[in-house]
């Protein structure tokens, strides 16, 4: 009997221990959670406000390493990176000897320039992101990575120069500019030529459909006859960058960015532990855009470039200073749950859009080194 004891015991542990090994495996990480960022890794801190613009900085105690990757406005720089007109057929020195950028097609196209990435790391480009020279300025039409060592790329681009299609070369240099909201939007989710030129113009296109926008607001700082009078007298081709860098535009526009920045640099200070990889922005009460990075060093690259567009888009919408809640703006970390739209170049990167009423989720994720979503962007649609 006392065998017979013994041999149930020694049954009973292993049971238990068995359980417990499945208990274990159950609670271990999936092996492809720690390559991505898991919901509910970011905390947002109380937002920056002036006039009608709050921003929430987002931080992270955590962080990717995204120093093997090359910025546009670097690479433009330095000349590892070169844009040029289709059509503009030629030969390019680089380390490893002369390249053929090939002639794709006859002639230039409104919505499609060649990329090279000669540098050894691989290029990321960002919606939005502007390019001036060759025959008209244009803008990154979706984010991607270029890859180390890729062929020419025919590049899907946007115009935001609707008066002019000449130039003395074809050649494209870095602007340092991300367009503002409402210009992005038009082209990183609607994916309308017609739109981005009206968004250029008319500085938003909030409210543009009449179903958000609000009766007897307050009218925006930068109005549509202000921006026609910039045109007229400072940017006749309707240059995006000669608009908004005017004189009668763009002396608002620094001196709204000057305040916002001291603002955000005093309330982000001093952090322990963590870094700001993103913002959450609301204008008039209402969250509507948010851009979020893989690491602070990442954010940082482009922080200058979002804040200036981000001001651009406040002084085109209605002066509201309304204060919006911190759960409304938390709402702008989770993911949608709505139809997904999937594409990827296998071991380059993946895109997906997700869209959920009038939200659209956009994210990049780079694949190599190893799975990593570099950028997420989530705003409110206005058209």
């Amino acid at each position: 009997m006392q065998r017979s004891f013994f041999a149930v015991l020694i049954a009973a542990l292993a049971s238990i221990a068995t359980l417990g090994g499945i208990a274990f495996v159950w609670a271990a990480p999936h092996p492809h959670k720690a390559a991505s960022r898991p919901e509910g890794d970011w905390r947002i801190l109380d937002p920056v406000v002036y006039e009608n613009i709050a921003i929430f900085p987002v931080v992270s105690g955590s962080s990717q390493d995204t120093s093997n990757f090359l910025t546009l406005e670097e690479g433009l720089a330095s000349g590892e990176v070169i844009v040029s007109e289709r059509g503009a057929a030629g030969m390019v020195r680089n380390r490893d000897g002369v390249r053929t950028i090939p002639d794709y097609g006859t002639s230039a196209s409104v919505n499609q320039l060649v990329l090279i990435n000669r540098s050894k790391r691989p290029l990321l480009l960002l919606a939005g992101e502007l390019v001036s020279g060759g025959k008209q300025d244009r803008i990154i039409g979706k984010d991607r990575i270029v890859p180390v060592g890729a062929e020419p790329l025919p590049l899907d681009v946007f115009c935001v120069e609707h008066g002019r299609w000449t130039g003395s070369s074809s050649q494209f240099t870095a602007a340092k500019t991300i367009v503002h909201p409402s210009v992005r939007e038009q082209a990183a989710v609607e994916q309308k030529q017609t739109e981005v030129w009206a968004a250029v113009s008319g500085g938003t296109m909030a409210g543009a459909s009449g179903s958000r926008s609000t009766p007897n607001a307050p009218a925006p700082r930068l109005s549509t006859s202000e921006l026609q009078d910039a045109i007229s007298s400072e940017a006749p081709t309707q240059s995006y960058r000669k608009i908004y860098e005017s004189r009668r535009v763009g002396g608002s526009v620094d001196s709204f960015v000057d305040q916002v920045q001291r603002r955000f640099a005093h309330a982000t200070s001093g952090l322990k532990g963590e870094r700001v990889v993103g913002v959450i922005v609301a204008y008039g009460g209402e969250v509507a855009w948010s851009d979020i990075f893989a690491s602070g060093e990442l954010f940082h690259q482009y922080w200058s470039k979002l804040l200036r567009s981000y001001a651009v888009e406040a002084l085109a919408r209605p002066t509201l200073r309304e204060t919006v809640s911190a759960d409304d703006a938390r709402e702008f970390l989770r993911r949608p749950n709505g139809r997904e739209v999937q594409e990827t170049e296998a071991g380059v990167y993946r895109w997906r859009e997700i869209t959920e009423g009038s939200l659209a989720l956009i994210e990049l994720d780079a694949l190599q080194p190893k799975t990593m979503t570099l950028h997420r962007l989530l705003l409110h649609r206005t058209s």
